[in-house]
């Protein structure tokens, strides 16, 4: 067994090798609307996330992964999410910034 595949098994996430090199927001001009703007998120230079959404929801905003359309379930499905939840924050907090400061300006 491989050293990140021992390291992953006792819980280190190997996120830290991920970080959002590129965000980009688009927000909405409409208001009283959940969705507030969709973002693109590029990957060390390597691995573009496109379709994320900021939704102001009931207890903040938060960014939602797409969902794939050829669902027919009543579940949601996303096409793609990340596995850790320290690499969900990062995207989340880096998406958010970004978010903050394109609507501040």
């Amino acid at each position: 067994m491989s050293k990140e595949t021992k390291a992953a098994k006792k819980g280190d996430a190997f996120f830290d090798v991920l970080t959002c090199t590129n965000v980009q927001v688009y927000p909405f001009k409409e208001s009283g609307i959940k969705t507030k703007a969709f973002a693109r998120v590029t990957i060390n230079n390597q691995l573009q996330l496109t379709g994320l959404r900021v939704i102001d929801g009931v207890n903040g905003f938060f960014v939602s992964y797409p969902l794939d359309p050829n669902n027919k379930n009543e579940e949601y499905h996303s096409i793609y999410y990340p596995l850790h939840k320290e690499l969900r924050e990062h995207i989340e907090q880096c998406v958010l910034e970004k978010y903050q400061e394109v609507v501040s300006s």
